[in-house]
């Protein structure tokens, strides 16, 4: 199945808009490592260069779902701002957020509605007196398309079909952006102190997690030189 995701910078600053495309170039680079399929279905670029204000993404796969887990909720980046170099702020944030109500749609064929019409303007005596002009609604969403190219009813009909799939796919995406701003409303107050995952610097490195194990490896000799003294006593 697949799935959709969004990397938004929110109301943030410029920072921010930087860190997501950061963010979006690793997520294209592990979904291709882990053999993902990716498609970016739609980005909004931030006011600096180089810079995304938000992305969506299709994924599709055998581990997407582990995929999305791994990434899905606050990114945290440790840099200095490349924008205000006197700004003191170091800890910048945006989201990952799965959409999971809406999906891209396909248009069916009974849901498109067909009306023969006059084409206008230029053409002749031949335009005017035959309706070889076709309009294509798609009746569910009233998204309308006409098409009086050429002299063919058919070929209109073909290429209102055609234009009426490409307008309803700008539909299904501004619904799905509205989603997702709905969400990312409610998703303002991120809990920063508990990121995905951290990058520091400005090779955007993710932050190592290291862990002591010496209190652990510890405890078992401690336990046995307990042990050995009760034996000896």
């Amino acid at each position: 199945m697949d799935k959709i995701i969004q990397i938004t910078a929110g109301r943030g600053p410029a920072e921010c808009t930087w860190v997501a495309a950061q963010v979006l170039k690793k997520v294209l680079e592990e979904a291709q490592e882990n053999q993902l399929e990716v498609k970016v279905l739609q980005r909004e670029s931030g006011q600096e260069n180089g810079t995304v204000a938000s992305a969506l993404l299709m994924l599709k796969g055998k581990s997407v779902d582990e995929f999305i887990a791994s990434w899905t909720g606050t990114i945290q980046w440790i840099g200095q701002s490349s924008f205000r170099k006197m700004h003191k702020r170091k800890n910048w944030f945006i989201g990952v957020f799965e959409i999971e109500s809406l999906q891209i749609k396909t248009i069916s064929e009974k849901d498109i509605q067909y009306q023969a019409m006059r084409s206008s303007g230029a053409g002749g005596q031949h335009v005017n007196k035959v309706s070889s002009a076709i309009r294509a609604t798609h009746l569910p969403t009233g998204i309308s398309v006409v098409s009086m190219d050429s002299r063919s009813q058919h070929q209109n009909k073909k290429l209102a079909t055609e234009r009426l799939i490409e307008k309803f796919k700008v539909f299904e995406l501004e619904q799905i952006k509205q989603q997702v701003n709905n969400q990312w409303e409610n998703q303002l107050n991120v809990q920063r102190g508990n990121p995905t995952r951290t990058f520091k610097g400005s090779d955007f490195k993710k932050e190592k997690v290291v862990k002591s194990y010496k209190s652990e490896r510890q405890t078992p000799k401690a336990e046995l030189t307990k042990n050995i003294k009760q034996i000896s006593d």
